[in-house]
């Protein structure tokens, strides 16, 4: 069975990034990280929610080799690491991930199946890029040693300042990298796992703040699913 999200959802590269001229900004220091944090953090107070399309990729360092996925995101904030997440895939297959109140539910219809279990475990753990989203400036600089790695133009013409964050605490991952553009938003991310597979997820066609219903992060199962612990 594949894996459909290693360290989860924790963020994202190479879905045609082209890097232009990168800047000393390495030279800048703690002013320059600073600055981007806080920018990370109006981001963050003003989102209430967000509706995006979605693209990952999973890379497999031992084989070299790479799946493409493809489909919705929907995002409501909540208090802790307890944000409610939607995603809707439609390439390669439809399945939907739904995170909500510390628990995760994957719908497979194809297999009429689904897997239920706390969240930021096994299957669950698709939803851990998106706690770059919900974290506070706080959170972020006593989590994580950030580290400005330049300035750098993504498809479509998207201007980012690139972050690599390193755990200062055990994790299961090697670092994470995030791509933030003008408005404070990590619009790509990019986790780097232990054994060097990565898992890449990138954010487009945005849509803030819009009306999101609670129940769209409950999913309504039929009573021929079967259920399956995880």
């Amino acid at each position: 069975m594949r894996r459909l999200i290693p360290l989860g959802l924790a963020v994202a590269i190479l879905l045609g990034v082209t890097a232009s001229s990168p800047s000393d900004v390495k030279a800048q220091g703690a002013g320059f990280i600073s600055s981007i944090l806080s920018k990370m953090e109006r981001n963050r107070q003003s989102l209430k929610s967000l509706r995006a399309n979605v693209d990952m990729v999973k890379y497999n360092a031992q084989i070299r080799d790479e799946d493409k996925y493809r489909g919705v995101v929907l995002y409501l904030p909540a208090v802790g690491r307890n944000a409610y997440v939607r995603v809707d895939w439609s390439f390669p297959q439809k399945e939907t991930l739904a995170v909500a109140e510390g628990k995760f539910t994957l719908f497979r219809p194809r297999l009429n199946m689904a897997y239920q279990g706390k969240a930021g475990t096994g299957k669950g753990k698709s939803s851990v890029a998106f706690e770059f989203l919900n974290m506070s400036r706080q959170q972020l600089a006593s989590r994580y040693d950030v580290q400005p790695m330049g300035e750098e133009t993504l498809y479509g013409g998207v201007s980012t300042t690139h972050l690599k964050l390193v755990p200062k605490g055990g994790a299961n991952f090697k670092w994470a990298e995030a791509w933030i553009d003008s408005q404070g938003m990590p619009v790509q991310t990019k986790v780097i796992e232990k054994n060097d597979d990565s898992t890449t997820v990138r954010l487009t066609n945005m849509q803030r703040n819009s009306s999101i219903p609670l129940a769209e992060f409950f999913l309504k199962l039929a009573s021929s699913v079967t259920i399956v612990p995880a």
